[in-house]
């Protein structure tokens, strides 16, 4: 799980202040770095609500779907608004990369192994992504509007960040 951690936090840090040359992402790279990065939480909380025996991980695993999704929506709405298409790049590949192999990992597990798994990457992916938001996609992004939608969703990231580090307590993890 440590390796698995470590590739995250590599993918995350570093990928995302190498993404260019300039000081950061530009708004079109950030716009496909969000979209990857809630869609690898979207993923992985499927599989916790398919896989999970825990009442608590399959309820978290779907209220991580639902607010990843919600997010994702927001932006495919603004970027379309905007006419910005996302642009793949480093950050974006590695995340969705990360994400693979989170899903392949937690696939081989089952019960209470399963469980800490899934939140262990779910505590470490969203510091990975709180730090990510706050050092470099927010201070990168040039645009209002895309720099609003990332404060307005800041929030909710610190909010699953506690939810899942309470239910690592809960569940003696």
């Amino acid at each position: 799980m440590k390796r698995i951690r470590t590739a995250l936090a590599v993918a995350l840090f570093s990928a995302a202040f190498g993404v260019s040359a300039q000081s950061g992402p530009n708004d079109a790279q950030i716009a496909a770095i969000v979209v990857t990065a809630n869609q690898v939480d979207i993923d992985a909380g499927k599989l916790a609500e398919a896989r999970s025996t825990n009442k608590d991980v399959k309820a978290f695993g779907k209220m991580m779907v639902t607010d990843h999704s919600g997010v994702n929506e927001s932006a495919v709405a603004l970027v379309t608004k905007l006419h910005v298409t996302p642009q793949d790049n480093p950050t974006a590949q590695s995340l969705k990369a990360g994400g693979v192999e989170n899903v392949k990992h937690l696939k081989t597990l089952s019960g209470t192994a399963f469980d800490k798994a899934y939140m262990d990457h779910e505590v470490a992916y969203h510091e990975a992504v709180l730090d990510a938001v706050d050092k470099t996609l927010i201070p990168s992004a040039q645009n209002a509007e895309l720099k609003a939608l990332l404060v307005k969703v800041r929030p909710a990231f610190v909010a699953h960040l506690e939810h899942a580090k309470h239910l690592q307590t809960q569940l003696g993890m």
